[in-house]
């Protein structure tokens, strides 16, 4: 749809004289409503008075009649159903208007008028700007010039240096494409980056965009689409010829996966406007021609449900994985957000990098960000540790719910069920070693448990695998052991056990079931659904594996109980421990020969 554009003075023209007309409309109406009501009196009255001929015309409108006497008063009358009183007004002189219920004659074309008139007026006024007028159902206007180029380098990006590299060559490609184009090379037209929210995609693209100090048109999949068929293929159309008027140039487009799913007839073909969307950007991407120095860049999160037309050669033929920051590139990440945030001698981001993992960089700034908060709570000039650990816990879990009021027997169960958590850490060989305890609810959590894992892992045997399942089913042991009853403390417990034990069975081949892949049935692709008999041994298997860590874990505990009622009293007096503390209390646990 192309955009539609109207002089200043036409629109001001236009927007009087609709506005006159509906005032002067507004002031008859209300003049008109103003008039004194007229008189009723009785029919028989009305008819002695024509009689005597001093009615001068009368006006029927079902059975109200309303007459004008030779003095200009008004009356006015009811008859009966089917009385005719117009002929015996007629005998005498008077003359009849009989009107039929309904609108008046005057005002019909008011009840087609004002709305019309309303509609035009809103269209005029609704999308006015500057430069004219642009119609709401047209393409977007997005500002693209000098004032579109991000302040944001590769040196603001950290912990993605794999991403970093394969998009060095298209900032090269953007500031010098003769080098490229004089052996005959062919930058990629689109790049795809995939990565989980948080991983830094659209961070990274706008630096692509800043090292080459070229444009940068960003724009999220979900505003092409629109209700009407065609708008949003319109708005691709308008994205990209902007782009090739102010190339060289970086198209970004974030969740593409809004508009490029799979297509299918379930989708009425080609007449929705999802699949108008797509297959309009596909041709504008084949639209390219080799010396056109427009970069497309998608985000996703969700790479399997793209439509294989816009992952082949020629349109986004390069991908790019932004993964969560191992641990070195956590301590990166931190360290260029840490750049405008006074720190206190002695903090080691090294040391919290080492205890955040599995957080994005999105998480690493929030927690930077929340560190400084809590410490201009403190009236402090500058962040310390406390406030880096405080902040990594409410990124984590949560703020601290200290205003919750818990009964002495519920901290009591709180305290050994956490408690359960940690002696299970300390105890495992292949457990992660707990950093903090700590019975102060956060968020819907009742109570904590932290560990620290030594190091990023990126394959996890069978016998970790195992040690998680005890840990968390170690809460729920702990409460049997100690009180011979159980909570609904461990519910979350249970469930992490079970997904565990399930990916175990279904998905590693880590069970008496062999080396089968059984995915289907359990969150897979329902034609491939398990057959009935192979389920059942399917959720058996996960069953005993989730009972026996159950056992396992209420042995180790009862072999351990004087560190377990150690611990518990310990939370219940001063409700967290840290790694230092289970040390002092503890020292060092006998591990388990698994």
């Amino acid at each position: 749809m192309a955009e539609v554009r109207f002089p200043k003075k036409l629109i001001f023209l236009v927007s009087a004289l609709v506005i006159v007309a509906l005032l002067s409309v507004g002031l008859y109406l209300a003049k008109t409503s103003k008039q004194a009501e007229p008189a009723t009196i009785p029919i028989s009255d009305m008819l002695n008075r024509a009689e005597q001929k001093t009615i001068k015309e009368a006006t029927v409108e079902q059975n109200l009649v309303t007459v004008v006497d030779n003095e200009g008063k008004r009356y006015r009358a009811f008859k009966e159903e089917g009385q005719p009183i117009g002929d015996t007004l007629r005998k005498n002189g008077v003359k009849v208007t009989v009107v039929q219920k309904g609108v008046a004659p005057w005002q019909a074309p008011l009840v087609f008028a004002v709305p019309v008139a309303l509609l035009a007026l809103v269209l005029l006024l609704a999308r006015y700007g500057k430069s004219g007028l642009q119609l709401p159902l047209g393409p977007d206007r997005r500002k693209v010039g000098s004032d579109a180029l991000p302040g944001v380098t590769f040196a603001d990006v950290a912990g993605v240096d794999e991403a970093k590299y394969e998009l060095t060559e298209v900032v090269e490609f953007l500031k010098y494409p003769d080098k490229f184009r004089a052996l005959g090379a062919r930058i990629p037209k689109g790049v795809l980056l995939v990565g989980p929210p948080g991983t830094g995609k659209t961070l990274i693209s706008k630096a692509v965009a800043g090292e080459a100090a070229v444009p940068f048109l960003h724009i999220s999949a979900s505003e092409f689409v629109e209700v009407y068929v065609g708008v949003g293929a319109s708005r691709v159309r308008s994205l990209f010829q902007r782009a090739k008027k102010n190339a060289p140039a970086i198209v970004f487009v974030d969740e593409i996966d809004a508009v490029g799913r799979h297509r299918s007839a379930g989708h009425m073909g080609g007449n929705d406007e999802r699949d108008q969307t797509l297959n309009q950007l596909l041709v504008e991407m084949d639209g390219f021609d080799t010396n056109s120095s427009v970069v497309v860049i998608a985000a996703t999160n969700r790479p399997d449900t793209l439509d294989q037309a816009l992952l082949r050669p020629g349109r986004f033929d390069r991908r790019v994985m932004l993964d969560s920051p191992d641990m070195e590139g956590r301590r990166q990440i931190l360290e260029v957000h840490a750049k405008n945030k006074p720190l206190e001698a002695g903090v080691e981001l090294a040391a919290l990098a080492r205890q955040t993992a599995g957080l994005s960089g999105a998480d690493l700034a929030n927690v930077l960000n929340e560190a400084a908060i809590l410490a201009v709570r403190a009236d402090k000039k500058a962040i310390g540790q406390p406030e880096l650990e405080e902040a990594m816990l409410r990124v984590m879990a949560g703020p601290e719910k200290r205003s919750r009021v818990i009964s002495e027997q519920e901290k009591k169960v709180i305290a050994y069920h956490e408690a359960g958590h940690a002696v299970m850490m300390r105890t495992l060989k292949h457990a992660d070693p707990v950093r903090m305890v700590s019975v102060v609810s956060r968020s819907r959590a009742l109570g904590l448990t932290v560990q620290r894992p030594e190091e990023d892992r990126y394959l996890l045997s069978k016998e970790q695998l195992e040690a998680r399942m005890v840990v968390a089913l170690g809460g729920r042991a702990a409460e049997e052991i100690i009180f011979s009853t159980v909570t609904t403390g461990a519910a979350q417990d249970i469930e992490q056990a079970t997904a565990i034990a399930r990916r175990m069975v279904a998905e590693f081949g880590m069970s008496p079931l062999g080396l089968m892949a059984m995915k289907a049935g359990v969150g897979g692709d329902p034609s491939e659904k398990l057959s009935d008999a192979l389920a059942g041994r399917v959720d058996e298997a996960v069953k005993v594996l989730v009972e026996e860590c159950y056992e396992l874990a209420k042995v180790e505990l009862t072999t351990n109980m004087d560190k377990l009622v150690k611990l518990a009293e310990h939370l219940q007096t001063h409700e967290t421990a840290y790694a230092a503390d289970l040390d002092e209390l503890f020292g060092t646990f006998p591990a388990l020969p698994n």
